[in-house]
């Protein structure tokens, strides 16, 4: 016997027009998690002084959308549907398993469960449909009776721990997510509605019993982070809960809801804690020094017995012994230059510059040190003539002194004598020295 679509092929089109009866379970509310389904007889119905836990050969079967349904023939699951849709109940037939949303693992959990009917079978004297609600259901509170051991990190530098009472609570949401386990190992052949109030106390329990072991696994430091990583801690309670949930009855946790408080006095010495381990560090601890100094100092001045006095307490406590703000930043000091440093970073590379003495082409090519460019092969410019002022600097190389002005000297000169044109320091004619 088995489930066929009723729009789909000629022996579902055909059984379609001849339904006596028909099944149908119109709404599962939130706190309903399993029903058995209601015959509704036509006028048409042969059966209608029948049995309610007989199916005729040819009834419909409604699959509403959040729904699945199986049916059952004394006690044993005969076939399973969690498509929505309209079928047709044809005892001639073998089961046709409708997965849904659900996964095919549901076919696994039917041959271990259901009974397959031979082809042409005779179905026994008694048959029911339940449906059973694959929406996820919210709302369920929880809360630790007794505090949860937790381990606070205090200085993750040595994994220094502190241990702490912790209180959770909040709400999950789970879902059926195996029918047929959720019928075989749950509620088996209830009369009418299963809700979820018969398990809600066994299932906190179940719970709250595997929060411990899953809060350890999921790896932090403080309490007041763990309501951010409430994904993953749902998936740690659904392997810490598989065997019962998941593999013994077909449920799962959806989302998992939480929040965590430790005593006041907890609190309070975990910040004393951090704080004693954040002052390892001598710079840190005195800038608390020194905070603390004018504080004092500020009290001291509004002593009642006189500024004078309350200043003279301060400096017999400061000869008393103790360290003093000026060592402990020199300490600092001294810790963070024994830090290790982080390597430089590498110089970025840069040009070579031209070897001395070269030259720069037109072309572009920098560097040239011969007489042509080693890249064009264009010869070297000529080197600027130089001339050397009357006043003594040297080496000018423009119409003008670099030192004091003077225009350069023409390249020849003419002489008083009549010679015209000499080039030396000194006449050609007369031998006289150029002005």
């Amino acid at each position: 016997m088995g489930l066929i679509k009723a729009l789909g092929g000629a022996v579902g089109g055909a059984l379609a027009d001849q339904w006596l009866e028909f099944f149908v379970c119109e709404s599962l509310e939130g706190n309903v998690l399993a029903a058995k389904g209601q015959k509704k007889s036509s006028k048409r119905s042969s059966n209608t002084k029948g049995e309610d836990n007989i199916i005729s050969n040819g009834s419909g079967v409604v699959v509403n959308a959040g729904q699945a349904a199986i049916i059952t023939d004394n006690g044993a699951i005969v076939d399973f549907c969690a498509e929505p849709g309209r079928y047709t109940f044809d005892k001639s037939s073998q089961p046709s398993i409708f997965y849904g949303g659900l996964g095919e693992r549901i076919g696994g959990a039917f041959k271990s469960i259901g009974e397959r009917f031979k082809y042409g079978g005779q179905p026994g004297q008694e048959q029911r449909i339940y449906y059973f609600n694959t929406k996820e259901i919210m709302g369920n509170k929880y809360g630790t009776p007794n505090p949860i051991p937790f381990a606070v990190v205090i200085d993750p530098s040595i994994n220094k721990t502190y241990p702490v009472d912790l209180k959770a609570n909040g709400e999950y949401s789970f879902r059926i997510s195996n029918p047929l386990l959720f019928y075989a190992n749950v509620i088996g052949n209830v009369e009418e509605t299963f809700t979820r109030d018969k398990i809600e106390s066994q299932l906190k329990s179940e719970l709250i019993t595997a929060l411990g072991p899953s809060l350890g696994r999921l790896g932090v430091g403080e309490y007041h982070e763990i309501s951010f990583h409430t994904e993953k801690l749902a998936d740690l309670l659904n392997d810490n809960l598989s065997a019962k949930w998941r593999d013994g009855r077909g449920i799962e946790i959806v989302n998992f809801g939480i929040t965590c408080t430790v005593p006041e006095k907890c609190v309070a010495e975990i910040k004393e804690l951090k704080k004693a381990v954040m002052f390892k560090d001598a710079s840190l601890a005195a800038g608390s020094l020194v905070s603390a100094q004018g504080d004092a100092m500020r009290a001291a001045a509004g002593n009642t017995g006189g500024a004078m006095t309350g200043f003279l307490g301060m400096g017999m406590a400061a000869g008393a012994g103790g360290m003093n703000a000026q060592s402990l930043y020199q300490v600092g000091a001294a810790q963070q230059a024994a830090a290790p440093q982080a390597p430089p970073m590498a110089a970025a590379p840069q040009a070579a510059a031209p070897a001395a003495g070269g030259w720069n082409c037109p072309c572009g090519h920098a560097g040239n040190t011969g007489k042509f460019c080693a890249e064009c092969g264009a010869p070297a410019p000529a080197a600027p003539s130089t001339w050397n002022c009357s006043c003594g600097h040297s080496g000018n190389t423009g119409k003008f002194c670099a030192e004091c002005g003077a225009p350069a000297a023409p390249a020849t000169w003419n002489c008083d004598c009549g010679q015209a044109d000499n080039t030396g320091k000194f006449c050609a004619n007369c031998g006289k020295q150029r002005p």
